[in-house]
């Protein structure tokens, strides 16, 4: 735990200096991993690290698109760009936790109530 600790400690320092830190997660591909959850980890585990929770989401949401060379595009909530939306009930700059509390995803367009999306998965271990 200390060496992640530490870990922490190095990305912030990074991130303080200007460098570009974007986030991301590796489900494999295999089709065995429930998007969202580890992506929702690693903004919390940011903010454990010593970054704002605006900066954290900033890291995993904008800062990809910028790595990208797509920030015109996506990335952010501005008219003219694509967008997939997380409504959370709750305020997550007051308290990152509120990020559980999605109550609905919209993907390409689609809006998805996640509270019956999570209920249906309770008790399985990856997708069958």
């Amino acid at each position: 735990m200390a060496l992640f600790k530490k870990e922490q400690g190095w990305e912030k320092q990074f991130y303080d200096a200007g460098g570009l830190l974007v986030a991301g997660t590796d489900p494999t591909g295999a089709g065995r991993t429930i998007a969202g959850y580890a992506n929702r980890r690693e903004i919390e585990l940011l903010v454990e690290g010593g970054f704002t929770p605006l900066q954290a989401i900033s890291i995993c949401t904008l800062n990809g698109a910028k790595y990208l060379g797509r920030a015109r595009d996506i990335g952010s909530i501005e008219p003219g760009k694509q967008a997939d939306l997380v409504l959370i009930k709750g305020d997550p700059e007051q308290d990152i936790r509120q990020l559980r509390q999605m109550e609905i995803v919209f993907k390409h367009g689609i809006g998805f109530d996640s509270p019956k999306l999570f209920e249906s998965m309770k008790g399985k271990v990856g997708l069958n």
